[in-house]
């Protein structure tokens, strides 16, 4: 299972069509998804317009694609009301900045705009490693080697401890892949811990390790099939 595979999966399945997605980066993810409206958010694409062209050839859909190279915060603030209307997002990836207060209002403005079934996919959410985990400015420092997950695991957590109102777990596959939906009553928060994002915000790489499967809600990836009800 991988972030692809899961949003394909839900897109078939469960229906899903208007999509959006932060950090798209060098398109991977984003060009193979089948939507007549999908949204593309990030700073600094790293692809051409000839590329776009293939990709049009590859996969149609494209061709009806929305780039908007610029921070997702800008996005919001400036563009969202006008782009999706009375659209509402039924599937997002996030994958932008991957640190705490950055991917967690990335995750709140999605929310603003999810669909009452809607779903949001969340990459990096599961740092192997005190390197992994390090913030961006350190990344950079190492000259942006090795792997980067930041302290996305931390929205994960924040999400479990302040909203009520959603379900939240993280699959054990692609780095993480957090799953967040809102709740319908089947599957209530049952986070042990009571931390305020001030608190969280304060915590280690150490104090995530030893408590890893608590605060992600960690689960296999066969778990995603059994949550909604897809066939595998």
């Amino acid at each position: 299972m991988d972030r692809l595979h899961a949003i394909q999966l839900l897109m078939r399945q469960k229906k899903l069509k208007n999509y959006a997605e932060i950090g798209v980066f060098n398109g991977h993810i984003f060009f193979r998804i089948k939507s007549f409206f999908k949204i593309a958010i990030d700073p600094d694409f790293a692809f051409t317009k000839a590329r776009i062209l293939v990709k049009i050839i590859l996969n149609p859909f494209n061709l009806f694609n929305q780039y908007f190279k610029k921070t997702s915060d800008a996005f919001f603030e400036n563009d969202a009301k006008s782009v999706f209307g009375d659209k509402k997002i039924d599937i997002a990836l996030v994958d932008g900045m991957h640190e705490f207060a950055f991917s967690t209002r990335d995750v709140e403005h999605i929310l603003e705009r999810l669909n009452e079934n809607g779903v949001i996919i969340m990459h990096d959410c599961n740092p192997l490693t005190p390197e992994a985990a390090c913030s961006f400015k350190e990344w950079q420092n190492r000259n942006f080697s090795g792997t980067w997950n930041g302290d996305v695991w931390k929205t994960i957590l924040y999400l479990q401890c302040c909203r009520a109102d959603l379900d939240v777990f993280v699959l054990d596959c692609d780095h993480g892949l957090g799953v967040v939906t809102k709740s319908k009553g089947h599957h209530q928060q049952t986070s042990s811990f009571n931390y305020s994002k001030q608190e969280i915000d304060q915590l280690t790489y150490n104090d995530f390790n030893a408590n890893r499967v608590a605060y992600l809600n960690l689960k296999s990836a066969d778990y995603f099939y059994d949550y909604f009800h897809l066939k595998r």
